[in-house]
């Protein structure tokens, strides 16, 4: 059969067209021979993970989760084997309103952190900011950090409407406004999840009801973080009385290393080694328990007795800040790791880092693997060998330590350890002389 040039590419077209078509891969990403766990579905198994999206954007969605996804049908694929893949973790105690106001401490100033620089080698990718900015300072804080950060950045705004900004602020009852602070989270529902106290000292329940008067006006959680107190204010009356369903209690493994009642009161009992009884009936109707390790809000002495009789925290939180990060806390997979060497299964670890913050933030969206969800993923390296954790009354050995191997962040991968893809060549940004 002779064909004229024109009838030649005709068929070239037809023919050739649908073929290139089915070349064309299907996911940017797809993450091969994990072990996934994901307890918001019960997820426990060798699991790939496709992702749907633009390769090097942030709209990427968890497109399919299954077995044996054919790796030709991604654009970069992410070798697994032998390692956990869960959903991104979720910080929800940091302070991360960093500056240069000197005086600032936590508002703005020097005891802050930038956002990105910690958290995705640390398989994080969404904190919340635990009352560092308050109603008169959060705009600043979300023009400065939330909108420049590639970490999702959410808020727990200080009832104190300078902020965490030191005693001067944070121990005066005319800086505690419910009205205004529960008008500046309503203006920002996205970004604004719950209200925090933090730091005051001294025997009163004001700044606790302003809180969560605050709180309740916004329907959001109120997170508390009491100061010291002579004598100290009883956690039985603030967990039973106070709290509402869905409100935290941060460095709840903190407090007194003896039952002097000043200071600030632990949940276990020194002197039978148990979690108070009115603790544990807190936590079944629904107070929620965070750790907020910090640089001096864990012992040991309350810790380890509450992992081995079976109270577990809700929620594992950082309480990362420039005087945390280099102590006994260091991140997110040294304090899961740490949760661990006390008897904390696996599966729980990774709830109170995933699923469970992301409900006790209402941010259902978050904190799951589900397909259509947002592609926050972190991919995990459970080392063996013979490893060490402290706190500031001792220090215990634990045979596993996490660490992240790659992170990825909205469909990118942000962060890659030991090189387990090949990168994309994206466009380089045009040089400014």
């Amino acid at each position: 059969m002779n064909l004229n040039c024109l009838q030649y590419f005709i068929l070239l077209f037809f023919f050739c067209e649908p073929l290139q078509a089915q070349q064309q891969p299907k996911y940017s990403i797809i993450i091969k021979g994990g072990h996934v766990i994901d307890p918001k579905n019960n997820i426990d198994g060798i699991l790939d993970i496709a992702v749907e999206g633009t390769p090097g954007g942030t709209d990427g969605k968890i497109a399919l989760v299954a077995k044996d996804i054919d790796p030709k049908l991604a654009v970069q694929v992410v070798d697994a084997k032998g390692m956990y893949v869960t959903p991104g973790l979720i910080d929800i105690h940091v302070h991360y309103f960093w500056g240069t106001d000197l005086k600032g401490t936590y508002r703005n100033g020097p005891a802050g952190l930038q956002p990105d620089g910690f958290t995705f080698r640390s398989g994080v990718t969404t904190v919340v900011d635990a009352g560092s900015s308050g109603w008169k300072t959060f705009e600043t804080f979300k023009a400065q950090t939330i909108d420049l950060s590639k970490t999702r950045v959410l808020a727990m705004l200080n009832i104190v409407g300078e902020g965490m900004a030191g005693g001067k602020f944070e121990n005066s009852l005319e800086e505690m406004d419910a009205a205004k602070t529960a008008e500046m989270a309503k203006k920002y529902p996205e970004q604004i999840v719950g209200v925090k106290l933090a730091h005051f000292s001294g025997h009163d329940w004001t700044p606790t009801d302003r809180a969560i008067e605050a709180a309740s006006l916004a329907n959001i959680p109120v997170m508390v973080d009491f100061g010291s107190s002579d004598p100290y204010l009883p956690l039985e009356e603030l967990f039973l009385k106070k709290f509402r369903k869905g409100d935290i209690y941060t460095h709840c493994f903190g407090g007194n290393s003896s039952n002097i009642p000043k200071g600030r009161e632990s949940i276990v009992d020194i002197s039978t080694n148990k979690v108070k009884p009115y603790v544990i009936e807190a936590q079944k109707k629904g107070v929620i328990f965070d750790v907020g390790f910090g640089g001096a809000s864990f012992l040991l002495a309350q810790g380890q007795p509450a992992i081995k009789q079976g109270f577990y925290p809700n929620s594992i939180s950082s309480d990362h800040h420039i005087t945390s990060m280099n102590g006994p806390m260091k991140d997110m997979n040294n304090i899961m790791s740490f949760f661990m060497a006390m008897g904390m299964d696996l599966k729980s670890v990774i709830g109170a880092s995933t699923w469970n913050p992301a409900k006790e933030i209402k941010r259902e969206d978050l904190g799951h693997l589900s397909v259509g969800a947002v592609a926050d993923i972190a991919v995990l390296n459970l080392r063996k060998g013979k490893f060490g954790f402290y706190a500031r009354d001792g220090k215990i050995e634990g045979k596993q330590r996490f660490e992240t191997e790659a992170t990825i962040k909205g469909g990118n991968i942000v962060y890659t350890l030991n090189a387990l893809v090949e990168p994309i060549n994206l466009p380089r940004p045009a040089v400014r002389n």
